[in-house]
């Protein structure tokens, strides 16, 4: 884990090198003040050596001056390398969640996985950036005060010293308690983070329903969550400080007491005495100050785990063999597939089915019965249990996902879309693609006279998943998405059953074109839609119960015959 953190230094070593140099200097700055103020006391003012008494602090405001543009450097250049560390552990972060499966986000919420891009690497770069340099910088300013402090009067630095070990202890007993503080006030952090997210994109439904007591309530209950996790946090790091501060108090009782009787026996003068109060805090503050750092050494830690944990999560499995699909011809053939999701029953037996090249491949059934399911597992999404799914004679195992993919294009039910302009959003299919070809795009989607309607035209930003559009005109976009990428094979799962009749129709026109000259397969509920479909299956509990021609089926008097009779009727009515 050390060793993983220590890793993002490497881009930035001149700049750290710099960064503790600086931090040092500071720390040796610190300590002339007591130096010079021993050596006027024993020296100057006794002997009334004004010259020197100038001279000295004069000295000293100039080494103050070079440590404000040190404490400059430190401050700003030292930000500026946990920045750029934070920066690099976002970017690795990105591209490696997007390498992930979808079970991974099927199993955590945006919110969450939110909170490691944010909260979490500030709270890694601040520990970047001052967990160096507090520990170098203590380490030198013990060290340098001890040795000063010695130099005035052994015997009463060793009494100081004896007390250390008391702060450490202390420490080391809340260090455990402190880290598993802090990571439940992260898992906190991020259950609000979720919160609101789920209730900021659903904001319209919440308002349609009046809901917002409800999501007040779910809010309050990851609210209160916080509070319970941080009061547990602010509670040990109370214990912490309050702990050490009465330590670092007893120090300087020591001092007084000690040091008073050392002056009554002689073994110190008045001056050095002086002095020594004076310069005690040296030793103490850097102590104080690496104790303290527990609490952001644990807060950064626990980001840092955090982050470690999603980095740690196995990206999706690509073949290492996997080779570089052309384009399809689109065979399709599924053999013996077995598939569940995480640990949960099966939800396809052992299917096994054929879609022939430019073939039009229905599924039909109830809900939960395996379709969606069988058209995320073409352009693999998910890993299968057993079984094999070859397209043109190939285990798709054995091409990488990328070439994969590349040759399916899918327009489901739930459309995303994003916050760009019309063009932007149809040039996804294809981000190489010119402007004209866009158009020609939108008008094979049916969508191009609608976006000229608009004073911006294909620059006109469509607002957060499409808002400013309806229902048929987000379909008619992904559409044009499509037709741009051009695919071999063409997944529609339920692409036109949120949408009204009239609209259903005018979208549908579009889908025909695009269906043209393509192996497509079909999720479909109004089962009028797929009356010619060259082959048809009807799913029921992960089984293929039947399957054939709309009047080989028809004929069967089966399922299938069941449910187009009973739309047949209802649509009568």
């Amino acid at each position: 884990m050390i060793k993983r953190f220590l890793s993002y230094y490497k881009p930035h070593k001149m700049l750290f090198a710099f960064d503790m140099l600086a931090s040092i200097l500071v720390a040796l700055i610190t300590v002339v003040y007591p130096v010079f103020t021993r050596t006027m006391l024993n020296d100057f003012i006794p002997n009334r050596n004004y010259r020197m008494i100038v001279v000295f602090g004069l000295s000293l405001l100039a080494l103050y001056f070079v440590r404000m543009l040190l404490n400059f450097f430190v401050q700003y250049k030292g930000h500026m390398m946990g920045i750029r560390m934070q920066a690099q552990m976002r970017s690795d972060l990105f591209e490696h969640v997007e390498r992930l499966p979808f079970s991974f986000f099927d199993n955590h919420e945006t919110g969450k996985i939110m909170s490691r891009f944010t909260t979490d690497l500030f709270d890694i770069s601040e520990l970047a950036h001052h967990g160096p340099e507090t520990v170098l910088t203590t380490s030198v300013s013990v060290v340098v005060s001890f040795c000063y402090l010695a130099s005035i009067n052994l015997w009463l630095s060793l009494i100081i010293f004896v007390c250390v070990p008391f702060l450490v202890i202390i420490s080391m007993i809340l260090r455990k308690r402190m880290k598993q503080a802090f990571s439940d006030s992260k898992s906190a952090v991020a259950k609000i983070n979720a919160s609101l997210e789920s209730s900021i994109s659903g904001i319209r439904v919440t308002k349609a329903f009046t809901n917002y007591q409800k999501e007040n309530e779910k809010f309050q209950e990851g609210n209160e969550a916080f509070k319970l996790a941080n009061k547990d946090a602010y509670k040990t790091m109370g214990q912490f400080h309050s702990s050490t501060t009465f330590i670092t108090d007893v120090f300087n009782v020591v001092v007084l007491i000690a040091g008073g009787i050392f002056m009554y026996e002689g073994h110190i003068n008045f001056a050095d005495y002086s002095a020594f109060i004076v310069s005690v805090n040296l030793f103490l503050n850097p102590v104080n100050t690496m104790i303290r750092f527990t609490e952001q050494f644990q807060n950064g830690f626990a980001g840092f785990e955090r982050f470690v944990e999603i980095m740690e999560t196995e990206p999706e499995f690509e073949n290492k063999n996997a080779v570089e699909a052309e384009r399809f011809k689109g065979n399709i053939e599924f053999k013996n597939v077995v598939y569940g999701y995480g640990d949960e029953k099966d939800v396809l037996n052992s299917v096994s089915l054929n879609i022939g090249s430019g073939e039009t491949y229905a599924l039909v059934g109830p809900s939960g019965g395996g379709k969606t399911t069988i058209c995320h597992l073409i352009p693999k999404f998910y890993n299968l249990r057993e079984g094999e799914i070859l397209i043109d004679g190939q285990n798709i195992e054995n091409i990488t996902l990328n070439s994969l993919r590349r040759n399916i294009g899918i327009v489901q039910q739930d459309i995303y879309l994003f916050n760009a302009s019309m063009k932007d959003n149809i040039l996804y299919g294809r981000l190489d693609a010119s402007f004209e070809e866009v158009v020609d795009a939108a008008k094979r989607a049916n969508i191009h006279d609608y976006i000229m309607s608009l004073p911006e035209g294909y620059d006109t930003v469509i607002g957060e998943r499409g808002v400013r559009l309806s229902g048929g005109q987000k379909q008619r976009l992904c559409i044009a998405r499509v037709f741009l990428k051009n695919p071999p094979i063409l997944i529609l799962d339920e692409a036109t059953s949120a949408l009204d009749n009239t609209t259903e129709i005018l979208i549908q026109k579009s889908l025909d074109e695009l269906c043209i000259g393509r192996t497509t397969i079909v999720v479909a509920h109004r089962l009028s839609t797929i009356k010619n479909a060259d082959k048809i299956a009807v799913i029921s509990d992960g089984d293929i119960t039947e399957q054939g021609t709309h009047n080989e089926l028809m004929d069967l008097n089966g399922t299938y015959a069941k449910l187009y009779n009973q739309q047949f009727r209802e649509s009568e009515i």
